[in-house]
């Protein structure tokens, strides 16, 4: 009696245990596969093609043109690896060797990006400005030159030109004149005759 019930008995505990074990193998089978990498599609794939009618276009730190600095250009025709997009979708950020990160940023009406989705990507921080050179107040004010409220010179007319007026000369004075002439007329005929007297004497 207690050997036929020990039969059943261990057939099961044998069943149980080999249904534990199916159970566990299962549920660790399903674990390991649920942990499988599901394949998706990689932004990276997409490419962008510089379409724009100039050139070259420009390639930026950071999606904006007044704010981030240029860090290269990309010919007409050229590709490149799309990564992503700024978050108004004016900007597509493409993968490029030298740039910071090897990442840059490039205006998307001049570009043609590949059919997919592109991932929104932020902006990196905005780069800060070179310091501005400052200059010594002390060594400025010695150039500060304060011009001085004084009047100008006032304008003094010159005097009036005396225009001398010539009045006839008086009768005595043109006698005085005429008695002069006598005198040297007849000095000059007296010089003559001396002389003609000194020629005849030396014959």
């Amino acid at each position: 009696m207690k050997r036929f019930w020990f039969r059943p008995t261990l057939i099961v505990i044998s069943i149980a245990l080999f249904f534990l074990w199916a159970f566990f193998f299962a549920s660790s089978s399903t674990v390991v596969l649920a942990q499988q990498p599901t394949v998706t599609p990689a932004s990276t794939a997409m490419f962008i093609t510089v379409i724009t009618d100039e050139p070259q276009i420009n390639v930026r730190m950071g999606p904006s043109s007044s704010i981030y600095p240029i860090v290269g250009t990309l010919l007409r025709g050229s590709t490149a690896p799309a990564l992503g997009r700024s978050p108004g979708g004016d900007w597509v950020q493409i993968e490029y060797i030298g740039a910071p990160y090897d990442k840059g940023w490039v205006y998307s009406p001049l570009v043609q990006v590949s059919p997919g989705t592109l991932l929104v990507v932020e902006p990196p921080p905005t780069p800060v400005p070179p310091p501005t050179a400052t200059i010594d107040p002390t060594l400025a004010a010695q150039f500060n030159i304060v011009p001085t409220n004084t009047r100008l010179p006032t304008f003094t007319p010159p005097p009036s030109l005396v225009v001398p007026s010539y009045t006839q000369v008086p009768a005595a004075v043109s006698g005085q004149s005429g008695s002069l002439a006598i005198i040297i007329v007849a000095l000059a005929i007296l010089g003559v005759i001396g002389f003609l007297l000194s020629l005849f004497l030396r014959r």
